[in-house]
């Protein structure tokens, strides 16, 4: 069995609790000691003298399903320290789904997730989480999607999940759980899940507070009528399914938002309000104030029924064109100002990292005819970053209430990457350490309670045993950073620039990372 030892690190030990010098010995994966001894046996000795030893990261949102497949050790994450990921956002992924769903289901997320050269050869939660386990760098956790659920039952159709399929989906949830998925997921700005109804998700939700699962939610922000705020409309819905079902519920990239708001506390005053009446609630952020998609989300909720081929077919016909572009303008989510981060048919290639706005004054669209245009001659695959909110103080502002909402405690760090993406978030390479580069910058809070966001939050949130803390028994997963310099570099205009000051990562007792190095291997467990 290896052995290592970690030499005069600054241990953060992901508590909460203030820096202390120590060793760290590693035997196998598991972390043996932590201590300050004068001699110890080990077949490694790392000198950590000068670096700050964390738990590894867990990345509590993160759209990896196939990506990692074709990119098993993922230098953009291990970069910024992540050592664990959570799969299944959004209610967006692929198992489980039988294979004419699975075919059909990859063909609609193209624009997503990309369309790699990856062998689909499972079906069930089991057998996906096999497909990764020890065949990637980093650890993965699973969140049952919703869209699969609905997909294995009614279909692609808007039509309530009720009856004989309601109790199926329920028993696939079931399963789900028995199988290792540590959350239920739903993103209802997208379909089929947006077809759903709060009942439909009370009663999928009461399985996972039965199973001692969170249910973890992108809020609704597609509505056909939009109310004056819809998304504290969305997030009311959510909090409302906790308060029905029983369930803990963590509520997805739910982050700053000073061009909508006076104050932060106005988003999170639902969540105190709930919290009174006894409901569980954790949110999640990524600290950037705009967002990474695909073009799918902007079409209204007709055009998605029956699926990719439909929806294509729809499109290309001029059926009902007129509604399908009045519904791009109407929707809460719109294309205006949206970069384009996709476009592998090299037909469109010179508009990678334009905005669809540019587009359509090249060729004399509305913007709403731009988006159809795309989505056609890429047949479906187009991704979009978010226009960046208009803020009148730079991002001084942003950053403060960024450091408000993680002073309370209750949330995680969940990066949103979309590694597939062409011209990627910069969240992808940075979101990690932008969020310790400012609250250095600003002394917002110190690192010992952001390391406690990252890690062992995120550990107790999804049951990930042993995980998110530098403690004998616990798996050794770590980071060695340089605390007074680490920082990301990546930005909307350069967003591929590696992070600095992450030295070196730990998975399962392999390093991973040494010295901001990938070094190819691939320890990294289906969790927990």
């Amino acid at each position: 069995m290896t052995t290592t030892l970690v030499r005069g690190a600054t241990v953060v030990d992901g508590t909460g609790s203030p820096p202390r010098r120590a060793d760290i010995l590693v035997r196998g994966d598991r972390i043996a000691d932590v201590g300050l001894w004068e001699r110890v046996e080990a077949g490694s000795v790392v000198d950590a003298d000068g670096l700050v030893a964390t738990p590894g990261f867990i990345d509590t949102h993160f759209h990896g399903d196939l990506s990692l497949f074709a990119d098993p050790i993922h230098a953009c994450t291990l970069r910024q320290g992540v050592t664990t990921v959570i799969l299944g956002q959004d209610g967006l992924s692929y198992a489980p789904l039988g294979p004419a769903n699975l075919d059909l289901w990859r063909r609609y997320l193209v624009g997503l997730n990309g369309k790699p050269d990856v062998e689909a050869r499972w079906s069930s939660v089991a057998e996906y989480r096999r497909a990764l386990d020890r065949r990637v760098a980093v650890n993965t956790a699973y969140a049952v999607p919703h869209a699969a659920l609905r997909l294995e039952t009614v279909g692609f159709r808007n039509v309530p999940l009720e009856g004989a399929m309601l109790d199926r989906a329920r028993a696939l949830l079931e399963r789900g759980f028995e199988e290792g998925a540590v959350a239920f997921s739903t993103g209802l700005s997208y379909f089929p899940n947006a077809y759903a109804d709060t009942r439909e998700l009370v009663a999928l939700c009461r399985v996972a507070a039965h199973a001692g699962r969170p249910y973890v939610t992108h809020v609704r922000t597609v509505f056909d009528v939009p109310p004056a705020d819809w998304l504290l409309a969305g997030l009311e819905e959510a909090l409302e399914i906790g308060r029905q079902s029983g369930v803990a519920v963590h509520v997805s990239h739910f982050g700053p938002k000073p061009w909508r708001y006076e104050s932060p506390d106005a988003l999170t005053a639902p969540v105190d309000r709930a919290k009174a009446d006894g409901v569980d609630v954790t949110l999640e952020l990524y600290p950037y104030p705009a967002g990474n998609t695909f073009a799918l989300i902007y079409l209204p909720p007709f055009a998605h029924e029956g699926g990719p081929d439909a929806l294509l077919a729809r499109i290309r016909s001029g059926e009902r064109r007129k509604e399908m572009l009045a519904g791009i303008e109407a929707n809460t989510i719109r294309p205006h100002g949206a970069t384009l981060a996709y476009l592998p048919s090299g037909r469109n290639r010179r508009y990678l990292g334009r905005t669809i706005d540019e587009v359509a004054r090249d060729r004399g669209l509305s913007v709403a005819e731009a988006v159809l245009a795309l989505l056609d001659e890429e047949d479906l695959a187009v991704g979009c970053r978010d226009a960046v909110p208009p803020m009148d103080d730079g991002w001084r502002r942003f950053d403060a209430e960024l450091m408000h909402l993680l002073a309370r405690g209750d949330y995680t760090i969940g990066s949103d990457a979309i590694p597939a993406a062409e011209f990627p978030h910069p969240r992808t390479y940075g979101a990690f350490p932008r969020v310790l580069r400012v609250g250095r910058e600003t002394g917002g809070l110190p690192l010992e309670r952001l390391v406690h966001l990252m890690t062992g939050l995120p550990a107790a949130r999804f049951g990930l045993t042993g995980r998110g803390r530098i403690a004998p028994g616990a798996f050794a997963d770590l980071v060695l950073l340089e605390a007074d310099r680490v920082a990301d570099r990546s930005t909307y205009d350069e967003p591929t620039a590696a992070p600095v000051g992450v030295r070196h990562v730990m998975v399962n007792g392999e390093w991973v990372l040494r010295d901001g190095e990938p070094t190819g291997r691939r320890p990294g467990r289906s969790v927990p």
